[in-house]
């Protein structure tokens, strides 16, 4: 039987140890927009089309352009999904959530503990290997 592809993480105990990576944050930078010398402004360079959409459409839309950006699991782990796993886990933590989010085919599970989410990786794994096995 061909051995599944590897998972993201797959066989990687999570991370242990302190969180102090920061993302976005450094100086803000002031930029005058440019004007030719007659005072009207420059043209864009810009492709014209629908604005972009806010709220919980357009951080979709944005998530998904990230995420096909990235060619391999490891790409897709690195750059999109730990920073974001991050950014939940600061928030989350301060505020004291303990959620337990099902979709349709996926599961987030925020614990708030450092033992519980080694257990439920663990839960998780031995359940994806027996699926793996029945395949």
């Amino acid at each position: 039987m061909p051995k599944p592809p590897p998972r993201s993480g797959q066989g990687k105990p999570p991370h242990k140890g302190p969180r102090t990576e920061s993302y976005g944050q450094g100086k803000p930078t002031h930029a005058k927009s440019a004007r030719p010398a007659h005072g009207k402004p420059a043209p864009s360079s810009q492709k014209k089309g629908p604005p972009p959409l806010s709220g919980p459409e357009g951080f979709m839309r944005e998530l998904i352009r990230r995420m096909d950006g990235c060619e391999t699991a490891e790409s897709l782990n690195d750059n999109v999904l730990m920073p974001f796993v991050l950014a939940m886990e600061k928030v989350c933590g301060a505020r004291g959530y303990v959620m337990n989010i099902y979709g349709e085919t996926a599961n987030l599970v925020f614990s708030g503990s450092e033992e519980d989410a080694e257990a439920i990786y663990q839960i998780v794994e031995a359940y994806m290997d027996d699926q793996a096995d029945e395949s």
